[in-house]
C-alpha cells in the first residue's frame, strides 16, 4: 500500500525491525509512499523477506465514467505510458471476485500506472480514450516489475475514490507531495483556494465510501 490510511484496512499489524509489518495471519505488509519508485523499493523488501506473492493495494482514480466511488477494480493488466505491460494472476483475481461480488461492485479491467496524478476531468477522459484503462494509480507497475523479476504471482486491487468526473482539488495535489499526504500542507492549501472547499467535501464523502470497500477487500483476502 502507498499510504498508511490504505494499510489500516487490514487491521492491527506488528512492525518488524526491517520496517515491514506483519498481520496476524503472517501476511507481510509494506507502506511505500506514493509513486512507482517507492513502491518498487517496498516490493523488493517484501520479496527479500520471502513472500510467496505480491499484491498492490489501495485507492485509485476512476477513468471509466461508469465507475462510482467505492467500485473495486480487480486488475487484469497493469500498463504504463512507456509501453510496459504486466498481467495479473487470473486465478487469484477470480477467487477475490467470488468472495466480493455478491455484496460489492467489482469490475475487471486494465489499470494505468501514471508517473503523476491525473487530476483534471479532461485528462482522465483522454487517458480512458487513449489507453482503455478503467482506473489509474501511481504504484502498481513498480510492484508488478518486482513480481515479474522474482517470478511471483501478482495482483493489483484498487478501489475508486475520485471518479472520472471528479477533478482533484489543488490543495490535495499540494498535500500529496513527498510521497505521503500531509495534513499540515492540506489546510493552508484550502485557505489559499477556498473555491476548492466544495470539491474537498465531495472527495471526503467519496473517500468514506472507498475505505469501506478497502476493508471489504482486506476481509475477503483472509477468507
Amino acid at each position: 500500500a502507498a499510504l498508511e490510511a490504505e494499510a489500516r484496512a487490514f487491521g492491527p499489524a506488528v512492525r518488524r525491525r526491517d520496517g515491514i509489518s506483519a498481520l496476524g495471519d503472517g501476511t507481510l505488509l509494506a507502506v511505500s509512499g506514493m509513486g512507482a519508485a517507492l513502491a518498487t523499493i517496498a516490493a523488493r523488501s517484501l520479496a527479500d523477506a520471502g513472500v510467496s506473492a505480491l499484491m498492490s493495494f489501495g485507492l485509485a482514480g476512476g477513468l471509466d465514467p461508469v465507475l462510482a466511488a467505492g467500485s473495486i477494480v480487480l486488475t487484469s493488466e497493469v500498463i504504463c505510458r512507456g509501453g510496459a505491460r504486466f498481467r495479473t494472476s487470473a486465478e487469484w483475481c477470480g477467487q477475490l471476485a467470488l468472495a466480493l461480488g455478491k455484496h460489492h461492485t467489482v469490475v475487471t479491467g486494465t489499470l494505468l500506472c501514471s508517473a503523476a496524478p491525473i487530476d483534471a476531468v479532461a485528462a482522465k477522459s483522454a487517458a480512458f480514450r487513449d489507453t482503455g484503462a478503467v482506473a489509474v494509480d501511481m504504484e502498481s507497475a513498480g510492484v508488478a516489475q518486482i513480481a515479474a523479476a522474482r517470478h511471483l504471482p501478482f495482483i493489483a486491487v484498487r478501489v475508486i475514490v475520485d471518479t472520472a468526473v471528479d477533478a482533484l482539488p489543488r490543495a490535495v495535489m499540494a498535500a500529496g507531495r513527498g510521497g505521503q499526504v500531509s495534513i499540515p500542507r492540506l489546510i493552508p492549501g484550502l485557505a489559499a483556494a477556498p473555491r476548492d472547499f466544495p470539491a474537498m467535501i465531495r472527495l471526503a464523502r467519496r473517500y468514506r465510501v472507498a475505505t469501506r470497500s478497502l476493508a471489504a477487500v482486506a476481509g475477503a483476502r483472509a477468507t
